[in-house]
């Protein structure tokens, strides 16, 4: 798929869908069902004149059987007339998806004006299209990657390297010097300190879409300018918010803004070097439709 859609594309693709008028806040949910190997999620999505729906499986058990963790098929359908008009690889649709999400709400986030370094956590697929994102909206200074796995972040380290960055391997206390964090991983428990994290930083996490597991910390929400794709979804599904509103912490109005305040250009400047900036993504319908229908147009098919 990264020969027909690069991260900034399905990005764009991404923005153009909001900016036509789609609501988040009114798409179908996600239907998860658990079965004895993991979950099985269903993702039905209609904008425009397209269709979609996209069956995923999580299956924690497959990397140790040598096989991704998440697989599933996304079938795109003729809007108006439901004709199946093309069956795509759920997981590798996924991996484009998400770090295009990410991307584009980096561009409206992240700090702008110089070189930036990055903490990335976790070494699977979507580190690595998540350190592609970052790079397609700002440039880099460094990567410090800081991985469960030390042989997988020595590799994403030595990747990132092969693109001209200097980058290694490091732990969570890197943070503290971080202008962008980007958490990618299965973590059920925060990642890091959310205190180190600096005023001035940008965090952006997507490992997960259950409200009892998070990869940020209480202290880090509390501070943070919390932007998320839909306020309903992130109520349902991000336990980086539910976990912190559930101890009294942060109520549901703790949120700031969402994808479509940001792209819409709705949320007031100047806030940025106050306080960290948190973008929580679940990972939506709306957003695999929308790259779906890129990749079809790309394909010219």
């Amino acid at each position: 798929m990264a020969e027909l859609l690069t991260p900034a594309a399905a990005a764009d693709a991404l923005a153009e869908v909001l900016r036509a008028g789609l609501d988040p806040e009114n798409c179908p949910q996600r239907t998860a069902l658990a079965v004895p190997g993991g979950e099985l999620l269903l993702m039905p999505a209609a904008s425009g004149s397209y269709a979609g729906v996209k069956i995923a499986g999580v299956a924690p058990g497959n990397p140790a059987r040598g096989l991704p963790r998440i697989t599933g098929s996304y079938l795109l359908l003729d809007g108006p007339t439901l004709r199946p008009l093309a069956l795509l690889d759920g997981a590798a649709l996924t991996t484009l998806r998400t770090p295009a999400v990410s991307a584009l709400a980096l561009r409206h986030l992240a700090p702008a004006g110089r070189p930036l370094r990055l903490v990335l956590f976790g070494s699977g697929p979507q580190a690595y299209g998540h350190l592609e994102a970052a790079l397609s909206v700002r440039e880099l200074a460094e990567v410090v990657v800081v991985a469960r796995d030390p042989a997988g972040g020595e590799r994403l380290a030595a990747h990132a390297r092969g693109l001209g960055l200097p980058a290694r391997t490091g732990t969570p206390k890197a943070v503290a010097d971080a202008d962008l964090v980007i958490c990618c991983t299965t973590a059920r428990e925060p990642l890091f300190d959310g205190r180190l994290v600096g005023p001035g930083a940008t965090v952006v996490a997507v490992g997960s879409h259950e409200p009892t597991a998070r990869e940020t910390d209480t202290a880090l929400v509390r501070r943070a300018a919390v932007y998320v794709e839909s306020r309903a979804a992130a109520l349902r599904e991000a336990g980086d918010l539910l976990v912190p509103e559930a101890e009294g912490a942060i109520g549901p109005g703790h949120i700031t803004g969402t994808l479509a305040d940001l792209v819409a250009g709705r949320m007031p400047a100047g806030g940025a070097q106050s306080c960290p900036q948190l973008f929580k993504s679940v990972g939506m319908a709306w957003e695999d439709l929308a790259v779906a229908v890129a990749l079809w147009e790309a394909a010219g098919v």
